[in-house]
């Protein structure tokens, strides 16, 4: 008999990232791949099995997969009932990319994936399972789903768990509950679905249920006999509080059991004979598992392909077989099977003539690839242990000044000494990989490393990601087995990991050589494919006038850094950490007053006991609703004990009281210890990372900390900023764009509308918010106005009226008439929305307005789900990726404003602060870049003139159709000057 095994998508997934949390990361790209890696498992195992160890001895012959591909839009269930998973929190970050490159895989290997919009997996699963019902096929859901019951033929449809090898049929349901599958949907209506937010009857589980609909028939039998007001008490077959609350609870339990009912009538696009296991093809599988780190998964793969297996798999990243690439993306151009190159001749230079020998050579070479060798990855704080160059493949040189073996080679003073006239010519072009790292170490070291802006210079990983932004990785081991087919030594073979780690300046030099040799060989192959292809793609003046420009700006920033008053930290969290100390004292009160009993508040479960549980419980609790179950337990996020605190009918202030403790709590560890814990020693200031390559939009992001994450939506949390000071004689300048979003949108989309409201100083969200609340302009709320720049900006990016709705917390019908009137008023946004996708659909990818590119891969997908995300990325991309040119933009002005050679009798910086070069905005020093506002540091003196100045720069960095608005203002500490 003809089997086919259908997964349920989204259920295995999340049952992978959840049973495997140890990280993992792929060797090439850098991407989590923990759950990849359980959901590729579990598909090997299918396709593994022979059936001779399951009932009826049932192996699959056919093989799908079952999506939401909803996303946004709902399904019609939420249209029936709003809270419908509505308190479902959103998925763990590192999630969505893994079930993106799950889907790849599944694509790639050629394994259908069924989707219907408006509609749930369960009822794909329902509607290919009835069709399949009058054939002689078998179905097996791979899901542990209990509203799939309701599907189960005795000999015909089954569940199956992979992963314990469980086998559920029709017999088995009788058994274990007593119940047919026609009485699962009544089971499931009475007990409801905390996780789903199906209503339910409170205090009725699965066993309840199932006894109950298997002493009585049906759902309504149940509530006949719960409601029969005509019986005497002792007759009564349904006693107590349980027909108190299933008489209570009738009037939903009809809403309840159309939930829960899967509809077989979903339209889906579904053939039985392309599921076929003999339609697979599993090769291609074999080049992304290298990719992924895989080496198991590998050898099982090639057993299955036995003598169809390919000798040497292609060692090329699957990347082109995430959809489609731009046809002159360097991915897509460079051949797969190049040969990987021979051993280099690498050379460790050790004496004064190989030195002198090394410069002369330097000095007459074209391009320079430079790497340096530390002894820590914070380059505030690392000192060199060393130098290599390249400047021809296959030959590269390393000048250690730091080893076990001292007397062996030269000191770092003779080294730069010799080397320093080729590090300092501007007209000599060098190349690196992360060369901001570079410029960092050697400036510490008292060398200004130049030519990195040269023509022809630059970075190969800044490169790369102007190539495709939305690569994971753009490391250098990546890269060179992408596009060299080679793979490095890895650092973690030299320096060992954990405890017995070494710094590299402790590394044996017969080691250490070749390692760092490689860098400056790799570095310099890879600008030799990289900058031509950049040349060909048209992304010159890109890479060359914007992005590696932005290498030194960022380096600036990076060795500035922001000074910090470390007491102004402590006397925070010593007001914090009372704060903490009296809310535990209220929690205290309030839990001995309500339950005659304390509990930690820093313990989930011990919360969800205090909280849930049952007052008569042995741990008595509140005996609130639970909203939504973990695996652990009960549900005690962020979200949940929001809902609980503006829950009018919840008497107890306990869900008020947890919810501060944890903001404050968070506050301390998170930001006041962390912040502290980062100041430098030397300099007494902050010195983040800031990173050009990482976010696919051209938005930058920081690090070591993450200032941008510094919060600002709470008094007590934008009280923090305070600890960032100017150094006395001096204040800080924060200059930040004002709606930069939607106003280049109002110039993307040339919507007269909208360029008009900015034009005549029309505030967006005030209208838009005076249009929601049908109020005039001059009477909107500051909270109906944050609430319409949500609208706003959720218009923008494609926003749906149940997605609207939710947010809003309103109808949908409300949201649909919002989003009619938005666009009704500014019809050329549509416009331009759908020019977006369409270009991207044309392209394969989109552009902003310097033609940065964002590839979009799944624009022609036939996965819905997908397509969707694709075509939100399309519009959003074009947008953000805009703001990010703007910011940039203004940032190279400001940065050569600033380095620019100053005149005479000019004032000293201010003791203390980093050295920086001469300025004609007086001594001005850019410290941070925190999405779009900039902050500065200035002399007192000319901090009016150096405000000016820079907010006209700023206003003036790209020419657009609308103003360009810059709040400006300067004071003592980051706190007052916003």
């Amino acid at each position: 008999m003809p089997t086919l095994y259908l997964v349920d998508g989204y259920a295995q997934f999340f049952r992978a990232y959840h049973a495997i949390r140890t990280p993992m990361t792929s060797p090439v790209t850098g991407e989590p791949t923990n759950m990849t890696f359980g959901f590729v498992g579990m598909l090997l195992k299918l396709l593994k099995h022979d059936g001779a160890n399951l009932k009826g001895d049932a192996a699959p012959t056919h093989l799908a997969v079952a999506l939401d591909v909803s996303g946004d839009r709902g399904t019609f269930r939420s249209e029936l009932y709003p809270e419908y998973k509505a308190t479902r929190s959103a998925p763990p970050e590192d999630l969505a990319p893994q079930v993106e490159r799950c889907l790849a895989i599944l694509e790639a290997i050629g394994v259908r994936c069924v989707g219907s919009p408006g509609y749930e997996a369960d009822d794909v699963i329902a509607a290919i399972a009835t069709r399949l019902r009058d054939t002689d096929a078998r179905v097996r859901f791979i899901s542990k789903d209990k509203d799939l019951k309701q599907l189960l033929l005795e000999g015909r449809v089954e569940m199956y768990d992979v992963h314990t090898d469980e086998l559920i049929t029709e017999a088995d349901l009788m058994e274990d509950q007593g119940i047919t599958p026609g009485q699962v949907v009544d089971m499931l209506a009475l007990m409801g679905d905390a996780v789903d937010n199906v209503p339910g009857v409170p205090g009725i589980g699965a066993k309840t249920a199932a006894q109950l609909i298997a002493e009585f028939g049906t759902l309504d039998a149940v509530l006949a006999e719960a409601l029969d007001e005509g019986k005497a008490k002792k007759d009564w077959a349904i006693k107590g509080k349980r027909r108190e609350n299933i008489a209570a609870a009738a009037a939903s339990l009809p809403l309840s059991r159309e939930l829960v009912l899967l509809r077989s009538d979903t339209p889906i696009d579904f053939e039985f004979d392309r599921t076929s296991i003999d339609s697979l093809d599993l090769a291609p599988l074999l080049p992304i598992l290298k990719e992924l780190g895989f080496n198991r998964y590998q050898d099982e793969v090639k057993a299955l392909l036995g003598d169809g297996a390919p000798q040497d798999a292609p060692s090329a990243t699957a990347d082109s077989k995430r959809g489609r690439a731009p046809a002159d993306s360097l991915w897509a151009s460079v051949d797969e099977t190049i040969a990987a190159p021979a051993d280099g001749s690498y050379h460790i230079v050790k004496t004064g003539a190989e030195l002198a020998k090394l410069a002369k050579k330097l000095e007459s070479a074209e391009l320079v690839a430079v790497d340096t060798e530390t002894t820590s990855i914070r380059p505030m704080l690392a000192d060199l242990a060393g130098l290599s160059f390249a400047v021809e493949e296959g030959e590269a040189y390393y000048v250690p000044v730091r080893s076990p073996a001292q007397g062996e080679h030269l000191d770092e003073k003779t080294v730069l000494a010799a080397l320093r006239p080729v590090l300092e010519d501007a007209a000599k072009r060098k190349v690196g990989h992360n060369i901001k790292f570079d410029l960092l170490v050697l400036r510490r070291a008292g060398v200004e490393l130049r030519g990195v802006c040269t023509d022809g210079g630059g970075d190969t990983m800044v490169a790369s990601y102007v190539i495709d932004a939305s690569r994971s990785s753009h490391s250098m081991d990546a890269l060179a087995l992408a596009l060299l087919n080679r793979e490095n030594v890895s650092i973690t073979e030299l320096i060992g990991t954990g405890k017995k780690q070494k710094r590299f300046d402790e590394v044996e030099l017969d080691l250490a050589g070749p390692y760092a040799a490689e860098d400056a060989d790799v570095t310099l192959r890879l600008a030799n494919v990289m900058l031509p292809q950049i040349s060909e793609m048209g992304l010159t003046e890109l890479y060359r006038d914007v992005e590696i420009p932005l290498v030194e700006v960022l380096a600036e920033l990076e060795y500035n850094g922001i000074l910090v008053d470390p007491d102004e930290l402590d006397r925070q969290r010593e007001r914090l950490e009372t704060a903490i100390a009296d809310l535990r004292e209220q929690i205290d009160r309030s839990s001995l007053e309500m339950l005659d009993r304390t509990f930690d508040p820093d313990s989930p479960k011990q919360l969800g006991a205090a909280l849930f549980n049952k007052p008569d419980h042995e741990t008595p609790g509140l005996g609130i609703k639970p909203l939504k179950k973990t695996k652990t337990g009960y549900s005690t996020d962020a979200e949940v004990l929001q809902k609980l605190a503006d829950d009018v009918t919840i008497e107890s202030p306990i869900p008020r009281l947890i919810i501060e403790y944890r903001q404050l709590a968070k506050l301390v560890s998170t930001y006041l210890v962390a912040l502290k814990d980062a100041i430098h020693p030397e300099t007494k200031r902050i010195h983040a990372s800031f990173n050009q390559t990482v976010a696919a939009t051209g938005r930058l992001s920081s690090s070591d900390p993450n200032l941008q994450n510094i919060p600002i939506r709470t008094d007590v949390g934008r009280e923090i900023r305070r600890a960032f000071v100017a150094p006395p004689g001096h204040v800080l300048i924060t200059a930040d764009y004002s709606q930069i979003e939607l106003r280049l949108l109002a110039h993307l989309s040339k919507d007269p509308g909208l360029i008009e409201a900015f034009i005549n100083g029309e505030d967006i969200h005030a209208a838009v918010a005076a249009q929601i609340h049908g109020v005039a302009l001059g009477e909107v709320t500051k909270a109906q106005r944050s609430g319409a720049k949500m609208v706003n900006f959720g218009i923008v990016y494609g926003i749906t009226p149940f997605g609207l709705a939710r947010r809003l917390g309103c109808s949908n019908t409300e949201a649909d008439e919002i989003i009619t009137s938005y666009k009704k008023r500014f019809a050329g946004i549509t416009t331009f929305l759908e020019e977006c996708v369409q270009f991207a659909r044309e392209h394969g990818y989109v552009e902003t307005m310097l033609k940065r590119r964002r590839p979009i891969r799944d624009i022609d997908s036939n996965q819905p789900h997908r397509r969707s995300v694709a075509e939100r990325m399309a519009i959003n991309s074009v947008v953000q990726g805009s703001a990010a040119d703007l910011i940039k933009l203004a940032m190279i002005d400001l940065h050569r404003l600033i380095t620019a050679p100053a005149s005479a009798g000019e004032a000293k910086p201010a003791e203390g602060a980093p050295g920086s070069v001469a300025s004609s905005l007086p001594h001005c020093r850019m410290l941070l870049q925190i999405h779009d506002e900039l902050v500065f540091e200035c002399p007192e003196p000319h901090a009016e003139s150096a405000t000016a100045e820079i907010r006209g720069r700023m206003e003036q960095a790209m020419e657009v159709s609308v103003p360009l608005v810059v709040e400006a203002a300067w004071s003592g500490n980051w706190f007052e000057g916003k």
